[in-house]
C-alpha cells in the first residue's frame, strides 16, 4: 500500500512540475475547452433532431423533418468550424510548449554534474531532449479532448437517464467493466514501454558512437562486431515492439467486442421498450447516434490510455532531467577575478568519486604563477581528478580550492571559465569552419586577431595552407585534423579566451615527435603569462618544467626539477626510465 502511494505521489509530482510549461497559456486552453464544450454540445441535438426529422417523416409532416434536418447541417457545419479553429491554436500552442521544454531539458543538460553522465548515456539524453517532450506535449493536448468527450459523456448520459434509467445503467455497467479493463492493460503497456525507450536510448548511443568514430571502426576492423551489436539492439526492439502490438491488438479487440455486445444490448432494451410503449422510435433512431458517440468516445479513451503510458514514462525521464534533486545544478559564487595572477592552491581537500574510496586525502600543494608545472604518477593515482576538481567537474568532499585566495566555488561560472581553460588528449572541435569554432569563444572576434594567436600555437600555415582557409569545415569532431593539429586549435581557443591557467591532461601521449615539438614550443611560449599545469605520461615531454610534482596514492610524495628528482626519487627515477 505505502509504495501504491509512493507511486500515485510521484506521477502528481510529475505532472504538477511541469504544468509550468503550460501556466503561460492557461487563459488560452480555458477558451480552446470551452470552445470543444460548445462544440460536443452540439452533439447532444444531433441525435434528438435526427430521430424527430424521421418521426416526422413517419407521420408526414416533410416540411417540418425538412426544417429540423437543416438545423441539423447548420449545427454540424458550426461545430466543425469550431473543432477545426480549437485544432489549429491547440497545435501552434504543443509546438511553442514542445519547444520549450526540449531546449530547458537541454539546458539542464548542460549543466548537470558529471556523475550525471554515468548513469545516463548520451543517446539516452539525446532521446529524452527529442522524443520525450514531443510525446509529453502530444499526450496532454490529447488528453484535454478526451476531458472534452468525458463532459459530454456525462451529459448524454444524464438525458438518457432522462428518457430511459434501464438504457442509462447499462451504459454504466459497461463504463466500469470497461474502467478496469483499461486499468489491467495499462499496467501491462507501462513495463513493455519503459523498457523499449531503454533499448532505443542504447541503439542511439551505438549509432551515434559509430558515425563519429568509423575511422577508428575500420581501422581496428570491429565493424562486423558493432553490425552484431546493433543487430541484437534490433532484435530485442523488434521482440519488444511485437509484446507491446500483440497486447494492444488484445486491448483493442476486447474494447471493440464490449462496445459491439454495448450496442447489441441497447438496441435491444429499446425495442422491448418501444413494444411496451414505454418509448418511442425517434429514440431508438436517436439512440443509435448516441451509441454511436459513447463508442467513439470509448475509442478515444482506448487510444490515450494505450498512449498515457508512453506519457507517463516520458514525463518521469524528463523530470529526471529537469526537477531530480540528485542532479542538482552545480552552484556558483558571485565573485569576479580582476586581473588575475594564476595562483592556484589545494587546501586540506579530500575527495572521493560516488560509491568509490578515497582518491585524495588531506591533499595540500601550492602552483605558482608564471611557472611550468608538471605532475606525473601512475595511471590511476589522482592525477586527472586534480584537473576534475580545478574545473569543477567534480567538487572536493572536504578542503577547497582557492585561486588567487579565493575560493573557486565562489567564483561565478563566467569568471572560472573564462580563467581556466583545459587542453585534453583529444580535444572536442565542432562541426564548422576553423573560424567558427573560435567565434565560439568570442562572437566579436577579427580574423586578424585569430591568426595572431594560431601563430603562437604554431597552426597558421597549416591553415592557410588549405583550399578553404579559416573557412574550412572541420567534420564531426575535427574529424578531419590529426591530433596534434587539434591540440594546436584547442591551445588557440585558451589563448582567445585568455585564460590565466592552462591545463594539459595527457595532451602529448597519442602525438608524434614533430607534433609534441609544436605544443612544446607553444607550451613555452605560454610560460610567460601564465601557469601550465601538465599530466604527462611521457616524462621526456615535461624534463624542462620549473617543477615536477610526483604522486603516489593520492599524495605528492616528491617535487623538484628533472634532475634533482632523478638523484632524490627513485620513484620519479623508475617512472621514468619506465616511460621512455
Amino acid at each position: 500500500m505505502a509504495n501504491q502511494e509512493v507511486i500515485l505521489m510521484q506521477k502528481e509530482s510529475n505532472l504538477k512540475k511541469l504544468s509550468v510549461y503550460f501556466k503561460e497559456y492557461k487563459k488560452l486552453y480555458i477558451i480552446l475547452f470551452t470552445a470543444l464544450l460548445i462544440s460536443e454540445a452540439g452533439v447532444i441535438f444531433y441525435g434528438g433532431l435526427i430521430g424527430q426529422a424521421t418521426q416526422e417523416l413517419i407521420n408526414k409532416n416533410i416540411k417540418t423533418a425538412i426544417i429540423l434536418l437543416i438545423i441539423y447541417g447548420i449545427i454540424s457545419l458550426i461545430n466543425n468550424i469550431i473543432y477545426r479553429l480549437v485544432n489549429y491554436v491547440s497545435n501552434k500552442i504543443q509546438i511553442k510548449i514542445s519547444r520549450k521544454i526540449g531546449f530547458d531539458t537541454y539546458i539542464k543538460s548542460m549543466k548537470l554534474p558529471a556523475y550525471a553522465y554515468e548513469d545516463m548515456s548520451s543517446g539516452e539524453i539525446i532521446n529524452r531532449i527529442n522524443n520525450d517532450t514531443e510525446t509529453i506535449v502530444g499526450k496532454i493536448d490529447e488528453l484535454m479532448s478526451i476531458l472534452s468527450y468525458f463532459v459530454m459523456a456525462i451529459v448524454l448520459l444524464i438525458y438518457i437517464f432522462f428518457n430511459s434509467w434501464i438504457i442509462g445503467l447499462e451504459i454504466i455497467i459497461f463504463l466500469i467493466l470497461f474502467y478496469f479493463i483499461s486499468k489491467y492493460y495499462q499496467k501491462k503497456l507501462k513495463y513493455v514501454k519503459k523498457q523499449k525507450k531503454q533499448i532505443l536510448d542504447n541503439y542511439t548511443s551505438i549509432t551515434n558512437e559509430s558515425i563519429r568514430g568509423f575511422r577508428e571502426i575500420k581501422t581496428l576492423g570491429i565493424t562486423n562486431t558493432l553490425k552484431n551489436d546493433i543487430k541484437n539492439i534490433i532484435r530485442k526492439l523488434l521482440d519488444k515492439s511485437i509484446i507491446e502490438t500483440k497486447e494492444n491488438n488484445k486491448y483493442t479487440f476486447i474494447s471493440t467486442l464490449f462496445r459491439s455486445i454495448l450496442e447489441i444490448i441497447v438496441f435491444i432494451t429499446c425495442a422491448i421498450l418501444i413494444k411496451y410503449n414505454k418509448t418511442t422510435i425517434s429514440f431508438l433512431i436517436a439512440m443509435t447516434y448516441y451509441i454511436y458517440q459513447y463508442t467513439y468516445i470509448v475509442q478515444a479513451v482506448t487510444d490515450f490510455s494505450k498512449g498515457y503510458q508512453d506519457l507517463e514514462v516520458s514525463l518521469t525521464r524528463i523530470n529526471e532531467i529537469l526537477f531530480n534533486k540528485k542532479y542538482e545544478d552545480v552552484k556558483y559564487g558571485n565573485k569576479n577575478l580582476i586581473n588575475t595572477e594564476g595562483i592556484l592552491e589545494f587546501k586540506n581537500v579530500t575527495f572521493n568519486y560516488p560509491n568509490e574510496g578515497e582518491i585524495l586525502k588531506n591533499f595540500n600543494v601550492k602552483f605558482e604563477k608564471n611557472k611550468k608545472i608538471a605532475i606525473v604518477g601512475p595511471s590511476g593515482e589522482g592525477k586527472t581528478t586534480l584537473f576534475n576538481l580545478i574545473t569543477r567537474i567534480f567538487d572536493p568532499t572536504l578542503g577547497k580550492i582557492t585561486l588567487d585566495g579565493i575560493d573557486i566555488k565562489e567564483l561565478t561560472e563566467e569568471s572560472l571559465r573564462k580563467n581556466i581553460s583545459i587542453i585534453r588528449q583529444e580535444p572536442f572541435l565542432f562541426n564548422r569552419t576553423i573560424y567558427e569554432n573560435f567565434k565560439l569563444v568570442d562572437p566579436k572576434i577579427e580574423i586578424e586577431t585569430i591568426r595572431k594567436y594560431c601563430k603562437l600555437a604554431f597552426i597558421d600555415d597549416y591553415i592557410m595552407s588549405l583550399p578553404q582557409q579559416y573557412n574550412t569545415v572541420l567534420g564531426e569532431n575535427g574529424i578531419n585534423l590529426s591530433g596534434g593539429q587539434k591540440q594546436r586549435i584547442a591551445i588557440t581557443r585558451s589563448l582567445l579566451k585568455d585564460s590565466k591557467i592552462i591545463l594539459f591532461d595527457e595532451a602529448t601521449s597519442a602525438l608524434d615527435n614533430k607534433s609534441q615539438d609544436y605544443i612544446k614550443k607553444s607550451i613555452d611560449k605560454l610560460v610567460k603569462n601564465h601557469t601550465v599545469l601538465i599530466i604527462a605520461h611521457r616524462l621526456s615531454t615535461i624534463i624542462d618544467s620549473d617543477i615536477i610534482y610526483v604522486m603516489k596514492k593520492g599524495k605528492i610524495i616528491a617535487k623538484g626539477n628533472h634532475n634533482e628528482l632523478i638523484e632524490n626519487c627513485d620513484f620519479y627515477k623508475s617512472l621514468y626510465s619506465s616511460s621512455n
